[in-house]
């Protein structure tokens, strides 16, 4: 098999801006893009351990993140793996990280946004019957609302029938998912996204744990609001995630990391797209 010059060429720039990227922020890094889908954290463990057999590991790491989201349960694996390895972990959003990608996004000491990144309601996907991603949040509002309308005595018939034929097990897959993504930004947040807000900005008086866990919790149940956001993909930037109260650092801030940042992604998705990989990563070790 002959290999392209242009494929070759276009893996060496990719290289190239992806060491600079790592020179520029003095860190560890790692680039996942595509779905959060189950098993991917075997994968994603096999990675990071090859990075820290490297002699070079650093102990602070940045995950360059684009998702469109998915399931919960390898989030908080992949989440267990980082904070192994890295006394440091932070997160960098390009361009999106939705769904399941906002809760990874949580676990961070640092979120880096631009005026284009976005992230988006914590509304996890679960496979229905069919085997399909569905978001959890669309489905339980639906049940609900029917719910309500045979309590007032306004159920069609239809409605009935779609009622009558859902499946209860499946139902309860989709709360536990919407509760573990919950759970999981309480956990989170506190331990370390919130772990340097040790005063309050209003009086500078102690900030105490159980004032970082009721913080967590009102960001985590606005999130999981699908009556506020009314889609699964809708982005919500950085001045929204502001006014959550949930601190989002400035990726221009220094122009130089938002240079190599905006180098290699494009680099990237122009890679991604020739070869419409759907799930891409990529580490110093892995390519």
């Amino acid at each position: 098999m002959i290999n392209s010059p242009i494929d070759f060429l276009s893996r060496q720039a990719m290289t190239e801006a992806f060491d600079k990227l790592e020179k520029v922020l003095d860190a560890d890094v790692l680039v996942y893009y595509g779905e959060l889908i189950d098993g991917v954290e075997a994968s994603v463990k096999k990675i990071v351990e090859a990075i820290c057999k490297d002699s070079n590991k650093k102990e602070i790491l940045y995950v360059l993140l684009t998702s469109q989201g998915g399931s919960i349960n390898p989030v908080k694996r992949i989440v267990n793996i980082f904070r192994n390895f890295y006394s440091e972990v932070s997160f960098i959003i390009p361009d999106h990280a939705y769904s399941a990608g906002t809760v990874m996004c949580c676990s961070g000491d640092r979120i880096y946004m631009d005026y284009y990144s976005v992230l988006g309601p914590i509304d996890p996907q679960v496979r229905n019957r069919e085997g399909k991603f569905v978001a959890a949040l669309g489905y339980l509002d639906k049940i609900n609302e029917l719910i309500e309308k045979s309590k007032n005595n306004k159920l069609t018939n239809a409605e009935f029938i779609i009622l009558k034929d859902f499946d209860l097990a499946e139902l309860r897959a989709y709360e536990q998912a919407r509760d573990l993504a919950i759970d999981l930004l309480v956990e989170w947040l506190p331990k370390y996204k919130f772990k340097s807000w040790d005063k309050h900005s209003s009086n500078q008086s102690p900030v105490t744990l159980e004032e970082k866990e009721s913080r967590a919790m009102e960001i985590a149940l606005n999130l999981s609001d699908n009556k506020e956001w009314k889609s699964h993909g809708r982005p919500i930037c950085r001045e929204e995630l502001k006014k959550l109260k949930l601190h989002i650092d400035y990726l221009e801030d220094n122009p130089a990391v938002y240079q190599a940042v905006t180098d290699y992604h494009e680099l990237m998705i122009d890679y991604i797209q020739k070869y419409s990989f759907r799930t891409f990563i990529q580490t110093r070790r892995f390519l």
